[in-house]
Parts: C-alpha cells; structure tokens; sequence
C-alpha cells in the first residue's frame, strides 16, 4: 500500500495505512470510545484501525485531527478535513484530501478476490460486457472484484455528507447495481447513479497484491 503514495498525491490525495495487529489500540476520544463499546471484538478492532488511518493520512496532507465520531455509519470530521475509510482482511486504509480541495472523495480496498459468480450482485446485463470474455484481449476486460471495489469507492464520494464533495440528496442507489460503470478511456472508469446520469465520478483502480485498491479522482472530467 505504502507504494501507492506517489500515485495518490498526484491525485492531490494523502494516504494513511493501519492494521488491526496493532498492539493497544486505543479510541481518541470519548465519542469514539462510546462508539467502539458495543462493538465485537473484530469489528471494534476494525474501527479503531480505520480511525487510525484516517488520522495518518490527514497527517499527510498537513492537518491533524483528534477523534472521529460517527453519525450512524458515517465518520464525521472537523471542518475542513475530508477522508475516506475502507477496511479489508484485517486492513483498514484511509484517503484524505489536500486543504482547499472540494472534490468527491472516496476508496475502497478489497484484498479478498471475488468469483465470477458474484457479477450478478454488482453489474447489469449492459455492463457485463466490461467482463470480457475468452476473445478478449490481456488488459481489456475488468474483474468482478475490480468493478465492486470501483462502484464501493464511487459510492463513497457520491454519498458524502453536503459540504464534503458529495450529494447526499442526490444519490438515488439502492444497491450497486443501481450504479453504472463505463471505462474512461484512459485505464480508469466514470461511475454514477443510473437516475442521476449527469452525477459521475472518475475512479481509478490499482492492483494490490491478490486484491484491488480504488479511489475517485473527482468528478467525471477529472485526471489522476
């Protein structure tokens, strides 16, 4: 993860990486304490790591932050401070973005492929086509596990709460199938609701290890 941090500023994003292994993870704060209480004990885990990673990456684009609440499953930053959480295989990762920057945010990490069978869960019969097929060329087509993870970051930056890159009240999903992806042309794909055409965001995605990381780049014109 740590050698996509180049890639990530080009993107004018910061990067923050933390494990569940972590020895005495402990809340921030009292409201992340109150949080973490009920939890079990590998959820609690989960949630402090990716509290942590958020810390790390706004760190990274020069911004300190103390404890993170939630407002029901959604983390709620200081003003002026945006990330994106995401958690996989007992790895939690965070993207943060530079100050001034007011673009959807949104990754998603996935270590655990998933089979084939599992498009039917993420893609519509016009986007199954971005599959391929045993004609199709090395490089040309996208993995089930790639198209899930791209849809989950998009998602993310396209439910942000007002104020942090999103719209919230415009996002009309029910599942990601209600999301269409649609290559970019330049090795990324432009994700959006399929009632709301015209709300997209570009998102890029990595291959890390067995897995994939995705995060948007901003809207749908956006490059990085």
């Amino acid at each position: 993860m740590s050698a996509l941090r180049p890639l990530l500023a080009g993107a004018a994003l910061g990067l923050g990486v933390a494990a569940v292994s972590e020895p005495c993870p402990q809340p921030a704060g009292p409201a992340e304490a109150a949080a973490a209480a009920g939890m079990p004990t590998r959820r609690r885990l989960e949630f402090l790591a990716g509290r942590r990673a958020a810390r790390r990456a706004l760190r990274a684009v020069g911004l300190d932050c103390g404890e993170i609440p939630r407002r029901g499953r959604l983390p709620v930053f200081p003003p002026g401070r945006a990330a994106s959480i995401s958690h996989s295989a007992g790895i939690a990762v965070a993207v943060a973005r530079v100050p001034g920057r007011d673009l959807p945010l949104g990754c998603d990490l996935e270590l655990r492929p998933l089979p084939r069978e599992a498009a039917r869960l993420v893609l519509r019969a016009d986007e199954e086509s971005l599959l391929g097929d045993e004609e199709t060329p090395p490089g040309a087509a996208w993995s089930v596990t790639e198209l899930f993870s791209a849809k989950e970051a998009a998602w993310k930056a396209l439910d942000a709460p007002e104020g942090a890159g999103g719209r919230a009240a415009g996002l009309r999903a029910a599942s990601l199938r209600d999301l269409r992806a649609c290559p970019s042309g330049d090795g990324a794909l432009v994700v959006g609701p399929r009632a709301d055409p015209g709300l997209t965001v570009r998102v890029r995605v990595v291959r890390v290890g067995p897995g994939v990381f995705s995060y948007a780049v901003g809207p749908a014109g956006a490059r990085g």
